[in-house]
């Protein structure tokens, strides 16, 4: 059913208690989706939503609060910077960290298909693949996509990884996110995670989750050519650094 990109590793003992899942949702000027967001994650046995405000100009953050977040602000510019102020603020006894984007697009009601796996032992990683899984029309676009695919072939080349997609719908282990040793500040941060848990061979799933259209908003990504090609350029600098940076897992 799931595509197995890895597993190579030990497993962790399974728990005998329901794991508690803290997600991590960035957003700035999202005040027409963040609330229906969070609703949507809470009601998926989500133990804390923490929303990682990043300076919005609108109600982003006085709707997240409203609907059940711990909101946090993160007042310096940048979607990595953002991330790790959201991980330093999860609660101490979290198992497993889990991602999302707070503009709606991410279907939230995979969240048990994301967390399952880890809970149980089988994986320590699950990416939601937004490519694999049914897309309504125009959720994401062709800038997007064509990152997608060429962050697919750079994995798949450089560690032999089978990832077909960059989603930020994501979720991970607490002990072995720690570990990872995160670095990325800006829009690298999601291709970063994915080269750390291959370099790592981690036992990693993928699940296709597909993708809905942001119910309001613009994206600060795809909705914005500047913009884009700042991701973009991220994006690749991040590949290549990491690239020289980490061993391959026939190197080790």
């Amino acid at each position: 059913m799931n595509e197995v990109t890895h597993e190579i590793g030990g497993k962790r003992p399974v728990s005998r208690r329901p794991p508690i899942v803290s997600a991590i949702i960035p957003c700035l000027d999202e005040e027409t989706a963040i609330g229906q967001v969070v609703t949507a994650v809470l009601a998926q046995n989500v133990s804390e939503v923490v929303v990682v405000d990043g300076g919005s100009r609108d109600r982003t953050a006085e709707r997240a609060e409203a609907a059940g977040a711990r909101v946090i602000v993160e007042p310096r510019r940048g979607y990595g910077r953002a991330i790790q102020a959201g991980i330093a603020k999860v609660r101490d006894d979290a198992d497993i960290v889990l991602f999302l984007d707070g503009d709606g697009s991410d279907p939230a009601e995979f969240i048990p298909d994301l967390v399952s796996p880890i809970a149980t032992g089988q994986a320590v990683f699950v990416l939601g693949s937004r490519v694999r899984g049914p897309r309504e029309s125009g959720s994401l676009a062709p800038q997007q996509l064509l990152a997608a695919n060429i962050g697919r072939l750079l994995l798949r080349l450089v560690y032999g990884a089978g990832f077909t997609d960059l989603s930020p719908f994501r979720a991970i282990r607490r002990d072995e996110l720690k570990r990872l040793g995160m670095k990325e500040e800006t829009y690298g941060w999601n291709l970063e995670m994915l080269m750390r848990v291959a370099a790592a061979r981690l036992p990693a799933l993928e699940i296709a989750v597909g993708q809905r259209r942001r119910i309001g908003g613009v994206s600060k990504v795809s909705g914005n050519l500047v913009a884009g090609v700042r991701a973009a350029w991220s994006i690749s600098t991040t590949f290549v650094r990491l690239a020289l940076e980490l061993r391959t897992p026939c190197e080790r």
